[in-house]
């Protein structure tokens, strides 16, 4: 149905899944890693990363919890409504006494519960419509908490998009413009180039920028009005592609290394660079916001949160591989903030099909994700306007909410591909609150209701091992004081400018 706002769409096996969740994972924060371990010192990168690392994969485990709980109040609501139906179409045959009894009474209102609980307690946490955090967060939060839920999920979506709709075409400028001058080897660390210089012809920069904007709105927009699973081949093929790519450039540096030809000595520590850092990893962990679209339609969850857990490690052995090997191979004062474009020069690598292969790798893990967090965003919006009981007309459903979800970062990236400081409140504000603070708020509200409705000996299936309340309190608390040290050091810097 067009209007259904937790259909699950089609199946896929849980390593497809897997795949999905690490090519959400994996973008442009592992390729701004390697200069963030430099500045900030490998031993208190590396302890800063897998702490992250371990602090995110927590608070999956607690939105996959909440998602199970959803799942619980919705599959509840559906067998008291069937049996409503049943008891109108038996109350014709009841009598008044029947229906007024206490002792009736109270039975009538224990008895669904303890059925239940005896017959598909198993079943009813079952993972089977897609509830988005949206839905999530009107069920289990008050009215304010939901409005600041959409505020902070809005702004990071919104701001992603836009990182994205910008990036792609920056890049491919970035390449293709390059190539034109005398120097085709690739972008040196020291080049400034403005967007009025010519790059084809009579084209300046600026205009080709444009053009690749439009290119890419034009081919990966549609996705926005379908679901995420229509790009299951293309996540795939891109899927080999970034894990070739990420081969290369570990393998490359690795035999530079190997020669003697490295050039970095980083620190074990620098404070200097620690607010990057932690806005790096916190921006290369995120997926919390697109599990349900992820996590719903995979067929069998029995061994789900083990197969999330093997996705954080080859995460975290990807960005450990990657950056040690870069901190290592290339001074810190020479490292880019994209890592790719230092494997631009000759002298790193001699074939020219890997120099442009490797400088359009952020093309292909950037335009993946596109598609995956605007049909998140799209169905946030459907969310939020929902009734329940009410459908959306046709129009509404499939041409106004995905427009305006394209629309506005689609025009952000067209006035400007300088978005500094909105990639800064994304990732160090709105970032921090999704990642931590909403999924801790919300496995905490989730366990509070279920055991009201269910009971407190009902257990749900998919609860997260960090089932204890002193994870919630632990998440917040690391969560403010992220909050409270970006902002001072924010502060602080601005004070000395």
């Amino acid at each position: 149905m067009a209007g259904e706002i937790t259909e699950t769409g089609e199946l896929y096996s849980p390593y497809v899944g897997l795949v999905y969740m690490f090519n959400l994972i994996v973008g442009t924060g592992a390729l701004t890693m390697p200069k963030a371990f430099a500045t900030a010192g490998w031993l208190v990168s590396l302890v800063l990363l897998v702490f992250l690392g371990f602090m995110s994969f927590v608070t999956t485990t607690f939105v996959m919890e909440a998602m199970a709980a959803a799942n619980a109040q919705l599959h509840w609501k559906r067998m008291e409504t069937h049996k409503e139906e049943d008891n109108d179409d038996d109350s014709s045959t009841a009598s008044d006494s029947d229906i007024l009894t206490p002792d009736s009474y109270e039975r009538a209102e224990k008895q669904p519960i303890l059925s239940v609980q005896r017959r598909t307690s198993p079943n009813l946490f079952e993972i089977t419509d897609r509830v988005e955090m949206g839905q999530m967060a009107s069920m289990f939060f008050n009215k304010v908490g939901v409005n600041l839920f959409y505020f902070c999920i809005i702004i990071y979506l919104y701001g992603d998009l836009a990182i994205y709709a910008s990036a792609v075409p920056f890049s491919l400028m970035q390449v293709t413009c390059s190539t034109t001058d005398n120097d085709s080897c690739g972008v040196e660390t020291d080049a400034k180039y403005n967007d009025t210089d010519l790059c084809w012809g009579p084209l300046r920069r600026v205009d080709a920028y444009h053009i690749y904007l439009a290119v890419f709105t034009l081919l990966l927009g549609p996705f926005t009005f379908f679901d995420v699973q229509k790009t299951k081949y293309l996540q795939i093929l891109t899927s080999l592609m970034r894990w070739i790519a990420f081969a290369i450039m570990i393998v490359l540096a690795l035999v530079r290394i190997g020669k003697g030809q490295g050039e970095g000595h980083p620190p074990l520590a620098d404070p200097s660079g620690l607010r990057n850092l932690l806005g790096v990893c916190v921006y290369s962990f995120m997926c919390q916001h697109s599990l349900p679209s992820l996590v719903t339609p995979v067929s069998s969850k029995r061994y789900l949160t083990p197969l999330v857990f093997l996705d954080y490690v080859l995460i975290l052995a990807f960005y450990g591989l990657l950056s040690f090997t870069a901190i290592f191979c290339f001074r810190g004062d020479s490292l880019m903030d994209m890592y790719t474009l230092n494997f631009a020069r000759c002298d790193v690598v001699g074939l020219a099909a890997v120099r442009l292969f490797l400088g359009l790798f952020p093309v292909f893990t950037i335009s993946t994700n596109f598609p995956i967090i605007a049909v998140t965003l799209r169905n946030n919006w459907k969310t939020l306007f929902h009734r329940e009981g009410g459908t959306y007309p046709w129009v509404v459903d499939r041409v106004v909410f995905p427009t305006i979800t394209l629309v506005p970062p689609v025009l952000v990236a067209f006035c400007t591909h300088d978005l500094e400081s909105l990639v800064g409140i994304t990732g160090a504000y709105a970032g921090t609150g999704i990642q931590f603070v909403i999924p801790a708020f919300l496995v905490y509200h989730c366990r509070k209701d279920t055991q009201v409705t269910f009971g407190y000996g009902t257990v749900n299936k998919h609860r997260s091992p960090f089932h204890h309340t002193f994870w919630v309190g632990f998440v917040l608390l690391w969560a403010f004081s992220c909050f409270f040290f970006v902002t001072a050091n924010i502060v602080l810097s601005e004070t000395k400018l």
